[in-house]
């Protein structure tokens, strides 16, 4: 990752030391929280700042204002660490306007906003979609199950950004899985078996695989809307594509659901925080606690950019990258397998619920 990178290139003089931190967390390598400061230099041209390493996954940057437009070689750095850390949370960034995140966001990625789906009245721009745990200060309930933003795209989001508005005096996290570590833990029959699945979104019926190479890091991950999926379809080594049942899209779901919890962070913003997620490199859901009132008030805006690549089939499946579920009176093209159009597809557990 670009911290072992960073300490690498560390220029020979000692850099000034930072205000309450201690020397060994700044030189230390063997430790992995350890903070780093990036050399002046043409490798990063704007000059310090801190990135300091999340575990499992994420890192902190701090010591960049995001209003003012870093350099393209500053803004690929962040990029490409992005891709490999899932998201950075950018620190101390203050209350930001709404056409203040909108620019910020389109830093990023495909660098062009996809208007949100909702609108509160409260929202500060028809861009960002504002969420709350009181209705009266935004949208409520969203998000409780593992997802990547914009699985009804073609080309799924590309990065999100949220910015924390009013931080809840307790709980109010935001859970993000490492999308390329957790694939890696799987045994290889059961990579091998995710690759052969492509889902279908249960309300545009656009098809996205599950294995998939990152467009940036290269790395493989995985992929699977948990909220939004009407089918899976397997496609076998001849060509031949089925659709798993009932009981297959149970296993299947609990399995990654369950995968995920294994590889994730409950990430406890601060008032002023904006979080920039590479989202085909993490998956993320709303912890219970950020839709509760006991929590205290939680107002969280969120932006969406568009996505830099089509997120389609693997070429060796044979399928097209859309299906119309409602086709033929909304019957399975394939067989009798789970076929669940509109709405919040495949229900696999019918025990979650909303938490307020």
């Amino acid at each position: 990752m670009l911290l072992m990178q960073l300490m690498q290139k560390q220029q020979s003089e000692e850099p000034p030391g930072k205000v309450g931190v201690p020397e060994e967390d700044i030189t230390d390598p063997t430790n992995p929280m350890a903070v780093v400061r990036p050399p002046a230099s043409e490798y990063l041209p704007d000059g310090a700042y801190e990135l300091r390493a999340l575990e499992p996954v994420g890192a902190e940057v701090i010591g960049l204002n995001l209003r003012d437009k870093p350099s393209k070689e500053t803004l690929k750095t962040l990029q490409d660490e992005m891709s490999r850390a899932g998201f950075l949370v950018f620190r101390n960034q203050g209350i930001l306007h709404g056409d203040e995140q909108v620019s910020i966001c389109e830093y990023f990625g495909g660098c062009e906003i996809h208007s949100t789906h909702g609108s509160h009245p409260k929202a500060p721009n028809r861009h960002i979609f504002r969420l709350s745990n009181e209705d009266e200060h935004g949208i409520n309930g969203v998000g409780p199950q593992w997802h990547n933003d914009g699985s009804f795209c073609r080309a799924v989001f590309s990065h999100v950004g949220y910015h924390m508005v009013r931080c809840p005096e307790s709980g109010g996290e935001t859970e993000f899985a490492d999308l390329h570590s957790a694939y890696m833990a799987l045994p290889e029959d059961t990579q091998a078996q995710w690759r052969k699945y492509t889902s279908v979104n249960s309300n545009s019926g656009v098809l996205h695989p599950m294995v998939y190479e990152h467009p940036i890091s290269k790395q493989t991950v995985i992929y699977l809307h948990l909220g939004m999926t009407g089918a899976v379809i397997e496609t076998d080594e001849a060509g031949t594509h089925r659709t798993l049942n009932k009981e297959e899209m149970t296993a299947l779901f609990n399995a990654y659901n369950t995968l995920l919890q294994e590889h994730c962070i409950s990430f406890k913003y601060q008032s002023g925080d904006l979080v920039i997620i590479d989202n085909l490199a993490v998956a993320h859901r709303a912890s219970p606690s950020a839709h509760r009132r006991s929590s205290g008030l939680r107002i969280l805006h969120r932006t969406t950019i568009k996505g830099m690549i089509n997120h389609d089939p693997l070429p060796e499946t044979g399928l097209e990258h859309e299906i119309d579920m409602n086709a033929n009176r909304g019957r399975n093209p394939f067989d009798n397998g789970v076929w669940q159009g509109g709405g919040l597809g495949f229900r696999w557990d019918p025990n979650i619920r909303m938490q307020n």
